[in-house]
């Protein structure tokens, strides 16, 4: 995947604050003055961006969503004839990724997904669904005899597993981002197989 080398606009700053905000202290426990002091503008100077708190929820949650599956796909066209390992390993990098470096906003979805009105808190679930089910069609390959309700089990599986490192330490304190990134990826594959072999 490309690596972005270009500054983050001032909207992506807003909502990179707000994500470590809404998962520090709830969405509820933040208001728009803070979410505003933490990117050097006022409170009101917010609305120029968003119409309010509930949109920079929808946008944080809705757009992990689509940018999961949006990367995985991209991932999956520039491993296209691959060995179905390899397939797999490029998937989890990716979401490896994720986990690591955007552990605030695995916390609100986990906290504050009830809170999305419904229209989006349905479209956060048919990104995820569609993010799924390219993980089944993978794991799949690399174990045809898995009946698709395990795979898809496996993949929820997989992925409460890697989706745990905000809840494993504080940043800082675990083992180092390589060393880690690899225990995830080892522990994944470990799991597929598992399911793989019954």
């Amino acid at each position: 995947m490309a690596i972005r080398t270009d500054a983050p606009t001032r909207r992506e700053q807003i909502l990179k604050e707000a994500a470590r905000l809404f998962a520090e202290r709830g969405f509820h426990g933040v208001g728009v003055d803070e979410i505003g002091a933490a990117v050097g503008i006022s409170g009101p100077g917010l609305y120029r961006h968003f119409p309010g708190k509930d949109a920079m929820l929808a946008e944080l949650l809705v757009g992990i969503s689509g940018q999961l599956l949006t990367g995985a796909k991209q991932r999956l066209k520039e491993v296209d004839g691959a060995a179905p390992e390899v397939v797999l390993d490029s998937l989890l990098e990716g979401h490896i990724d994720f986990a690591l470096d955007d552990r605030p906003l695995i916390t609100l979805h986990d906290r504050e997904l009830d809170r999305l009105r419904d229209s989006d808190r349905k479209l956060v679930r048919q990104l995820q669904r569609q993010y799924v089910e390219l993980w089944v069609g993978v794991v799949r390959a690399l174990y045809p005899d898995l009946a698709e309700p395990a795979a898809r089990s496996a993949v929820h599986s997989v992925f409460g597993l890697l989706n745990s490192t905000p809840h494993l330490a504080r940043p800082g304190s675990l083992p180092g981002r390589a060393t880690t990134a690899a225990l995830l990826h080892r522990m994944a594959r470990g799991a597929f197989a598992a399911a793989g072999s019954d």
